[in-house]
């Protein structure tokens, strides 16, 4: 059987204040008024009608300092993914790199000078990445999503991109030697003060690249090269530039002194 017991009303604070003598007792008087409400307010709800409402406010505060303590967890998030990434450099293969730098990329976390150099990264996606000064050095990102990633000043010689979605990404001084971009998606690329030697530049899709200030591309394979831009090729092979579908013809070209 709940018992419920009626408190009578508090009077009103203007009351209770006007028959203070002393002005330092306000704030006693002010906390005891409080506590009188809260027990009159209580009085009037039954034992089961308590009990819901505190869960409600439980419910609030758990809400509250969830939200509170989100940045808290992205940091430790981070900072885990970042672990995952630092550990496994040098090595080869996956070693959890994929999962931790999508996951950074996706938050929005900037990749400067990550170094990947012979990670095992096929099929990473990647877009709109900061990859500024990043070491990419025989890395196989192969099928992979770079769809307007960061590339200034990085190290990708001998990373192998092929089929890769490029498009709209910037190389402004980058290392590209012997990188592999055979069959690439590069539509739109900036390669402004580039190094394209040796670079595999067959079937790439050119369409709207940015190559004027191409740096260098002495040995670059561009046969079969699509949708280049007006003017593009003659200037290649002008510069050092080759046009071969046969790998063992190319690869000995590359070993002559």
């Amino acid at each position: 059987m709940l018992i419920q017991v009626h408190r009578q009303r508090p009077e009103p604070w203007a009351k209770q204040r006007s028959s203070l003598k002393h002005s330092w007792a306000v704030p006693f008087l002010a906390l005891e008024f409080v506590w009188e409400w809260v027990a009159y307010l209580l009085s009037n709800w039954n034992f089961l009608e308590v009990l819901e409402y505190v869960g409600r406010f439980s419910v609030l505060l758990a809400i509250i300092f969830y939200f509170y303590e989100s940045g808290d967890r992205v940091k430790q998030k981070h900072y885990q993914a970042w672990q995952v990434v630092n550990t496994a450099q040098g090595k080869g293969g996956n070693g959890g790199r994929i999962e931790a730098l999508h996951e950074l990329n996706a938050d929005g976390v900037p990749l400067v000078g990550v170094n990947v150099s012979g990670a095992f990264l096929q099929g990473i996606e990647m877009e709109r990445a900061r990859l500024l000064r990043s070491d990419f050095t025989k890395a196989d990102v192969r099928n992979s999503d770079f769809q307007s990633a960061d590339f200034a000043n990085a190290v990708l010689t001998s990373a192998n991109f092929r089929k890769s979605n490029l498009s709209k990404a910037s190389f402004p001084g980058a290392q590209l030697d012997d990188v592999d971009f055979f069959g690439a998606d590069l539509s739109g690329a900036d390669f402004s003060d580039a190094n394209l030697n040796n670079a595999d530049l067959r079937n790439a899709n050119l369409a709207g690249i940015r190559w004027q200030d191409i740096r260098s591309l002495r040995l670059a394979n561009v046969y079969g090269a699509q949708n280049a831009p007006e003017g593009f090729l003659p200037w290649a092979l002008k510069r050092g530039a080759v046009s071969m579908e046969s790998d063992d013809k190319w690869n000995a070209l590359q070993r002559t002194p």
